[in-house]
């Protein structure tokens, strides 16, 4: 009997301890807005400044995020259908857009954190560094002028591509002259090697190149642009983004639809907190808000005083 005794007891004292060990690890495995993992859906155009800011949130907490690039279109389409909860987009959601959450019964919370453009990009060869964007908006309506040869995309779903319709007042591109490719890198190539053609690219590629787009960035001019119906021309610089000059603007937001306390609520305080201001800054965007400098000023006796 003492022997049956010693194996309950035995097989008690095995159950709670992997009882415990389960509850550990569940524990372990629960994502907090520091801990865990998660998936960040990106518009393709504003990838280099997220892969900053997570570069620098995996290095400070327990995290570790995947991101996945894609077009507005198709980051907005796998929000909409859940396969997306953490998404970094260039302009914030319509009305129609949050309706269509409400239904689902979802409440995005939306953080701006940055503030980016859209920057016209020509071969080296042309010594024009200016154009007017109402040229630009007139060549995608069909009227043509000898400045420009052709207009290049990264695609026809990308947010770049939104961003001109709705100024041109166009549901699609033209088939004639504008050409749609795959990536804002490829757009670079294409006009490094093609005199007369504009690129339409996100200036986040221009500010953060990658290495290896070194040498095609040395063979394309950034150009400056006219305002519709005002003077001057200006370049998409963090200067004249944060004086409101350039007139190709766009905010950046995190839309977190995680609807818990995890990595969207973490990452997203992150890049509108102090640190992630500054990752914003240093990346030539603009921040959402410019981070406060602090001045130590040390009190010293001048030399005459220690004579």
């Amino acid at each position: 009997m003492s022997g049956y005794k010693n194996f309950l007891i035995l097989m008690s004292v095995v159950f709670i301890f992997f009882s415990c060990k389960k509850n550990e690890n569940e524990v372990a495995g629960v994502e907090t807005i520091l801990k865990g993992k998660a998936t960040i859906y990106v518009d393709e155009t504003v990838l280099p400044i997220v892969e900053d800011e997570v570069m620098v949130f995996e290095s400070k907490y327990d995290a570790e995020f995947s991101l996945v690039s894609k077009s507005e279109a198709e980051v907005l389409n796998s929000l909409y259908n859940e396969k997306a909860k953490i998404a970094v987009l260039a302009r914030d959601l319509t009305k129609k857009e949050l309706k269509l959450f409400e239904q689902k019964k979802i409440v995005p919370k939306i953080t701006k954190f940055a503030i980016d453009g859209i920057a016209f990009v020509s071969n080296k060869s042309n010594n024009d560094t200016l154009i007017a964007l109402k040229d630009v908006i007139g060549f995608m309506k069909g009227e043509r002028n000898s400045k420009i040869k052709g207009l290049v995309f990264d695609n026809p779903n990308s947010s770049t591509v939104s961003y001109m319709n709705n100024l041109a007042g166009l549901d699609a591109l033209s088939d004639k002259d504008i050409y749609s490719l795959k990536t804002n890198n490829e757009v670079l190539k294409f006009v490094s090697e093609n005199d007369g053609m504009i690129g339409v690219v996100g200036v986040n590629w221009l500010s953060q190149p990658e290495p290896s787009m070194e040498s095609v960035i040395s063979k394309i001019n950034v150009l400056s642009v006219q305002g519709l119906n005002k003077p001057g021309y200006y370049s998409p610089s963090q200067n004249d983004f944060a004086e409101g000059t350039y007139p190709l603007l766009r905010d950046l937001y995190i839309v977190n639809c995680q609807g818990t306390s995890g990595l969207g609520m973490g990452i997203a305080s992150f890049a509108a907190g102090d640190i992630g201001q500054r990752i914003v800054l240093k990346s030539g965007l603009l921040p959402n808000k410019v981070p406060s400098r602090r001045l130590n000023i040390i009190s010293g006796k001048s030399n005459k005083e220690k004579e």
